[in-house]
């Protein structure tokens, strides 16, 4: 009997619903690319890889304030300068993903779970129009259904993306299971009552997802098989 199953008391879920940025792909690198971009636009010294990777899940709206800010913490940032390195960071953004990788154990469990005819999603809080391009761009398959950041008008971690989702797929709380790799994966999980697996290579603002206390804590998702 595989992990995921004894989760289920020995069944399989019937939905799975996954994270995207830092669970399903390091995206960091073309992220981080994009905003050194807007940084530069400005005049401003390049963020680099570690600490977009510690301002990373809020969203591309947040992670642009906190690249203007230089730090976690963007309340002093003008509205209006936001709205237009935005502009900027998705111009930048929309031009590739090259340095994006799937991590290891991703495959495995997709088609593990496609090969059972469980249903699947991915819910993130990055823009919608970047998702399917994306996924399509690493090989990752058809997913049920996605929501984004701006699919909704609230993203995680409230919970309106995943009960959506479990709607859609005539899915109850209790057969149905979140993966992700942040404290606003787990928020947005208990708020629907649904399990939560973390993984322990994501983003968490530099804080260990441990500290979280999902109900699996795993290294690599083929752990789940």
């Amino acid at each position: 009997m595989s992990v995921l199953e004894r989760l289920f008391d020995g069944q399989l879920p019937q939905l799975v619903m996954f994270d995207l940025d830092g669970t399903l792909v390091d995206s960091v690198p073309d992220l981080a690319a994009a905003v050194d971009q807007v940084l530069a636009l400005r005049g401003r010294p390049a963020a680099g890889i570690e600490r977009v990777r510690e301002w990373v899940g809020n969203g591309a709206l947040i992670l642009v304030r906190r690249a203007l800010a230089g730090s976690i913490d963007h309340a002093e940032v003008d509205d209006a300068e936001a709205q237009a390195a935005l502009a900027d960071f998705l111009h930048a953004y929309a031009g590739g993903h090259a340095a994006t990788t799937v991590y290891p154990g991703v495959p495995k469990l997709l088609d593990w779970l496609r090969a059972r005819d469980v249903a699947l999603a991915v819910i993130t809080n990055k823009p919608e129009r970047f998702v399917a391009p994306l996924l399509e761009e690493k090989g990752l398959g058809h997913f049920d259904w996605i929501i984004g950041g701006d699919t909704l008008p609230l993203k995680k971690p409230d919970p309106a993306g995943l009960l959506q989702v479990m709607a859609s797929a005539g899915a109850t709380a209790q057969r149905s299971l979140f993966i992700g790799d942040s404290r606003n994966d787990v928020l947005a999980a208990r708020a629907a009552g649904v399990p939560v697996v973390a993984v322990s290579y994501g983003y968490n603002h530099g804080r260990p997802v441990a500290m979280e206390n999902p109900d699996l804590l795993v290294d690599s998702l083929d752990a789940l098989i």
